[in-house]
């Protein structure tokens, strides 16, 4: 986890140094010494303020250790508490991104075990066909599609944020984390019902059959648990695609997150906040598969009897 996360912060930090001059970003055109011998004390400030004049490795490793003390820096356009701007806008994304994966596991648990209990039957073609579909629309276009029927031409959400109280706050989310969650949806129904179907085909299922159990009993009490391995992992991979998916889905709709905070900042050219993005959300997504590789060990005791 370590390694990754010091990776990730490496190469952040390298492509924001190499790829562009700093003190044009923070000067703007006055970082140029042909813009005039009067900026030249500005300009001097400001490299010995970011320390510009270091050499790179000595640079990333106070940045580094400012990060571990939780100092994120300041913007360079508005000389902002970075920490402020991650603390304000982050909590909103983090509960789309969970909102929608809450959707996603709700519907597309009973949607495969209902396809697997009628596996290769007309209603699980007919349910591969509507997840594919709902595989093949891009989330750009998923977005515009739901925001026109269902909060301008029907009007049942509103069109944007509303962060009056936890109740508004909810339901303005819900139609965002419903477009994030339909790709999910069709994917873990996918996996789980493949698994499914190939876990019903086990000796032990073939045993609690002959005990007369019922359906819905072999499926929730024996089956699901021993299919879900294929689901889980794909649910940590996917976290990366709703922090992607969250910078369309917060632009669109009017949403204060992060999302929406990074594209602004990359649209400014303000490194300060695009980095400390990149941190948290890459440590997020370290955490997260690190607690579906714990995970495994519930679902299956085995796995850490052979660690």
């Amino acid at each position: 986890m370590l390694l990754v996360v010091l990776a990730v912060t490496f190469l952040a930090f390298a492509s924001m140094n190499f790829l562009g001059d700093p003190l044009v970003n923070i000067l703007g055109p006055i970082a140029d010494e042909s813009s005039g011998p009067e900026f030249a004390e500005i300009r001097a400030e400001a490299r010995a303020e970011y320390h510009l004049d270091d050499p790179f490795p000595v640079r990333y490793a106070r940045w580094v250790g400012d990060l571990t003390q939780g100092d994120f820096g300041r913007s360079f356009k508005n000389q902002q508490n970075v920490r402020t701007v991650i603390a304000d806008k982050l909590p909103v994304t983090i509960l789309l991104m969970a909102y929608a994966q809450l959707l996603a596991i709700a519907v597309s648990i009973p949607w495969a075990l209902w396809a697997a209990s009628r596996a290769y039957r007309f209603v699980d073609k007919a349910s591969t066909v509507v997840s594919f579909g709902m595989l093949g629309i891009p989330v750009f276009a998923l977005v515009v599609l739901l925001f026109w029927l269902f909060a301008l031409y029907w009007q049942i959400f509103p069109t944007r944020f509303d962060d009056s109280g936890l109740g508004p706050r909810l339901w303005s989310l819900t139609l965002p984390a419903i477009s994030l969650a339909i790709p999910l949806i069709a994917t873990y129904q996918r996996l789980l019902r493949t698994d499914l179907i190939s876990t019903l085909q086990e000796d032990f299922i073939a045993v609690a059959r002959a005990k007369g159990m019922s359906t819905r009993h072999i499926l929730f009490r024996h089956a699901l648990r021993p299919s879900m391995f294929s689901m889980l992992t794909v649910f940590g991979i996917q976290t990366g695609a709703l922090i992607g998916g969250s910078l369309v889905v917060e632009q669109y709709f009017g949403i204060p997150g992060i999302g929406r905070a990074v594209i602004e900042a990359i649209i400014r050219d303000d490194f300060p906040i695009v980095l400390a993005v990149v941190v948290i959300m890459s440590v997020l997504f370290v955490l997260i598969n690190f607690l579906v590789d714990i995970a495994y060990t519930w679902l299956d005791p085995r796995v850490a009897l052979n660690d």
